[in-house]
């Protein structure tokens, strides 16, 4: 079952200037999906992860460009780079016609590294994470950027407690989301079965698949925290440099964000430290073995999920439309915080994630930081558990989280 993304008519922009378009993201996030829709029957498909294909592609890339010619849709590009410099001179020979070449990618660094050095100012980038909860419901989902006009435009839609914890603990992988009959326990321990296979272990050559899962169950139970390497890797038992490496990778492969402070020469980088997102907090929960929607949102990691899936979306909003998505967090000298600022032509919006229905002028005491130290300021938000948005005060709204 195809869902529309929000992404594609940024694809498809990027398609009609570029020769080689690339997508990456975490596997099973729907990139192929996308992409075969996109492309219609008229487009060749050919997948790496057939290892008689990605053989082919490795021994003899010449006689696999001849076999497979434009236009054609590359599954799993980073498995064969000897690809890349027969792209670059097909590429170059048909005169850089427009989308000649559409190409996937689970392993952002890797494909990204061997991209650069092949296919420089050839290629279109995009990036898809999991469906939003705008998607899943098929309406259009505009980056999130706090002001009146969207305030005002979003109806009633907040979620009830119970349905949107329900939709945390499933998560965004979109076989999840648009299928509840699937059984997500199933679907999550292959996933993770899957993923320490092939795409860790032809990474980062781990040798103990049991060092790997605690690690990634410590990094989920992180989320919404800031990233403390020292005990991350205590507590998964690796080497710091190991848990430095792994977090890399999982960066990389799209399962992790991790969100730099904001600091310009007014405000001094007071906090060097990212704070740390597991992007799919079905995956997250899944990982932290909470069983039910019931007892996630009961638990201790209640709010941290909730933060984290709130944060998934605002990003999905601006990196499905094509946009980097300006996005920071405030930590200043007296430990007080701002969940998210978004900067926006040199303009900072506050934005405060709360597990509340409730909000009042508490929420925001920090906002006004921003005001002394002499930034722009522009209209904040609260986003919560209330069911529709509203003015909270003259600059600030509190926005139902099932909306954004």
């Amino acid at each position: 079952m195809y869902s529309p993304r929000t992404i594609e008519q940024p694809v498809l922009n990027a398609a009609e200037h570029f020769p080689v378009l690339l997508i990456t993201g975490a596997r099973q996030v729907g990139k192929t999906t996308l992409l075969r829709h996109l492309g219609g029957p008229d487009r060749l498909y050919v997948t790496l992860d057939d290892p008689l294909v990605l053989n082919l592609a490795r021994q003899d890339p010449a006689l696999f460009m001849q076999r497979f010619p434009a236009p054609v849709l590359i599954d799993e590009i980073q498995y064969a780079p000897e690809l890349l410099p027969y792209i670059k001179m097909a590429v170059d020979s048909g005169g850089h016609r427009p989308g000649q070449f559409w190409l996937t990618g689970s392993q952002q660094f890797q494909v990204m590294k061997n991209v650069s050095e092949s296919l420089a100012g050839r290629v279109g980038l995009m990036r898809l994470f999991g469906l939003s909860r705008q998607e899943v419901l098929g309406k259009p989902h505009k980056p999130f950027l706090p002001g009146a006009e969207l305030f005002q435009a979003y109806e009633r839609g907040g979620l009830r407690l119970q349905e949107l914890y329900a939709a945390i603990w499933r998560g965004s992988f979109p076989a999840l989301a648009l299928d509840g009959n699937l059984d997500r326990d199933m679907f999550l321990g292959s996933y993770v079965q899957t993923y320490l296979g092939r795409d860790v272990r032809d990474l980062a050559q781990v040798g103990d698949e049991m060092a790997f899962l605690r690690f990634l169950r410590a990094t989920a139970a992180r989320t919404g925290q800031l990233l403390n390497l020292a005990e991350l890797a205590r507590d998964a038992d690796v080497a710091p440099n190991t848990a430095k490496k792994w977090l890399s990778i999982l960066q990389a492969s799209g399962l992790v964000y991790l969100l730099e402070p904001y600091f310009n020469s007014v405000i001094k980088r007071l906090v060097k430290s990212p704070k740390l997102y597991f992007l799919d907090t079905g995956l997250a929960a899944y990982l932290t073995e909470w069983s039910t929607p019931e007892t996630l949102e009961a638990g201790a990691m209640s709010g941290a999920v909730l933060e984290t899936w709130i944060f998934g979306e605002l990003l999905k909003s601006w990196q499905h439309n094509g946009l980097k998505a300006p996005f920071y967090y405030y930590r200043d000298a007296d430990q007080r915080e701002i969940d998210l600022l978004i900067v926006r032509d040199g303009t900072v919006y506050p934005v405060e994630f709360k597990k509340t229905a409730s909000p009042d002028k508490n929420a925001i005491r920090n906002f006004s930081r921003l005001e002394r130290l002499g930034l722009p300021v522009g209209l904040g938000a609260v986003i919560c558990l209330v069911r529709e948005a509203l003015p909270l005060t003259g600059k600030v709204w509190s926005v139902p989280a099932g909306v954004v």
